[in-house]
């Protein structure tokens, strides 16, 4: 039976990561968009000859879409962007803003497990650091087989490579959180002989994104020639300091053409391919209107446009409403599932109603949308409902300070529930953080969360200790 591609509880940690990682702090986040396309605007002109025509282009786990706004504005393109987190594509809002855009290509919430596109409607399918994400990458294969047009080209880039010389011992976080001996490790060129994957993976697994680090360069070699039969690769190792500087010159000098497929194999890296759909071209209109592209994620039916920008299939009662520039395309059970709304088991501090579920302790709420929070101080507390009135389990997203740090008593957060204490947390890094724990069978959870140790920073005289964007019960799965 063939490996699940992803779970739902992993899907809501995208939607719940991707909000955080666009909105959680935007001028980073910016420059780091910014950053990516210097990146993968190079790949697309290394292989511009074998893309030819993008246009109509999909860009799947989009994340802000960034990319898919230098495919319109540099390249000329016009297409898709989408993501399963609708609130990252809204922040493109500011992209525009921020860097003078004219082009935005249409923002549409998707699973890229089940596109809302024709079959045989795209021209051109690109996917940048995402495939990692699914436990089954073929089932992702094929989803962009059917929508790619005969001579369409799907190209992905920044994919990793599992490397052959590591330790494995633990996940490394990302450098803003690595510890005073990771960073210099890190420079030396010495990090990578430890880790168990990719640097970086401790914060998307640690936020409960399950992610696929078992690929080496043979095992993409395989998949990409069972679905592809034309294909071009890039590979790029590592160099960082010189204990990966020495062993790369090494493994390429005993690779037989003196390529970076011996350093590949040993190092990783990343992997970027252009793969060519079989059949000669068709002509693809690409003056037509963009929802004829589509298809209803529910039944398959054809997609029309209302004159109040809402979605309608033809077939069935399904309807997607244009929400701040996006589509949410989503299959039905899934949109409930994943954007709930307001809702007795779910505190999400971006939703106007979530202070209804508010006890006790909560400062004013700050933040931008998609991404608001709360501060606490000592202690604060929450009510909520088992509305599945099934085994739930407690999910708590937060920031920790680095001002939370400064004193001798590392970090801690004890949650009591209805009266009886549930787990004491100790935190060892600054930034994003996941909480999670079993809760006990009833209908009703009075929920308080105790922080210490407390911390000030003047001339603000509030005693601070942790902010807290999302609290919710999730099934058991």
């Amino acid at each position: 039976m063939p490996q699940e591609a992803q779970s739902l509880a992993v899907k809501r940690a995208q939607v719940e990561f991707h909000n955080f990682a666009s909105l959680g702090e935007p001028e980073r986040a910016l420059r780091v968009y910014a950053e990516e396309n210097v990146r993968r605007g190079a790949v697309i002109r290394n292989h511009l000859g074998f893309l030819g025509n993008m246009t109509p282009y999909l860009e799947i786990g989009a994340n802000a879409g960034h990319s898919s706004y230098m495919l319109s504005n540099e390249f000329g393109a016009d297409g898709f962007a989408s993501d399963i987190s609708a609130d990252s594509l809204r922040h493109g809002v500011a992209l525009m803003d921020k860097w003078g855009l004219q082009k935005a290509p249409v923002r549409i919430t998707a699973d890229a497990l089940h596109l809302p596109f024709a079959d045989n409607s795209l021209r051109c399918v690109m996917a940048f650091q995402m495939l990692s994400q699914f436990m089954n990458i073929e089932a992702i294969f094929l989803e962009v087989k059917r929508v790619l047009a005969p001579g369409g080209v799907f190209l992905f880039a920044e994919e990793p490579l599992r490397r052959k010389l590591s330790l494995r011992l633990y996940r490394c976080p990302y450098w803003e959180t690595m510890k005073p001996w990771e960073r210099k490790m890190y420079e030396w060129g010495l990090l990578g002989y430890l880790v168990q994957d990719v640097i970086g993976a401790a914060q998307e697994e640690g936020f409960g994104i399950r992610q696929n680090h078992s690929m080496e360069l043979r095992h993409w070699h395989q998949l990409i020639t069972r679905h592809f039969p034309e294909h071009e690769f890039e590979l790029f190792v590592p160099e960082r300091g010189w204990g990966e500087r020495v062993v790369k010159n090494i493994a390429r000098k005993i690779d037989k053409h003196g390529s970076d497929w011996v350093p590949a194999r040993l190092l990783g890296g990343t992997l970027a391919a252009a793969c060519k759909k079989a059949g000669p071209a068709i002509d693809i209109d690409p003056t037509a209107p963009f929802e004829t592209r589509l298809q209803c994620p529910d039944c398959g039916g054809k997609l029309a446009l209302d004159p109040e920008e809402t979605l309608r299939c033809q077939s069935c009662s399904y309807a997607a409403p244009i929400e701040g520039n996006v589509y949410n395309l989503l299959r039905s059970a899934d949109k409930k599932e994943l954007y709930p709304g307001d809702r007795e088991d779910v505190i999400d501090f971006s939703l106007p109603a979530h202070s209804k579920l508010l006890g006790e302790g909560w400062y004013d709420l700050e933040g931008v949308y998609g991404n608001k929070y709360r501060w606490i101080g000592e202690r604060a507390s929450v009510k909520l409902t088992n509305v599945r009135q099934a085994p739930q389990r407690l999910r708590i997203r937060g920031h920790a300070h680095a001002n939370w740090f400064t004193g001798a008593t590392p970090p801690q957060i004890a949650i009591t529930v209805n009266g009886t204490p549930l787990k004491t947390f100790t935190l060892e890094r600054t930034g994003l953080f996941i909480l999670e724990a079993d809760m006990p069978d009833a209908p009703t959870y009075t929920i308080d969360i105790a922080a210490s140790p407390t911390w000030q920073a003047p001339p603000d005289d509030r005693t601070f200790t942790v902010n807290l964007s999302m609290i919710r019960l999730d099934p058991r799965d």
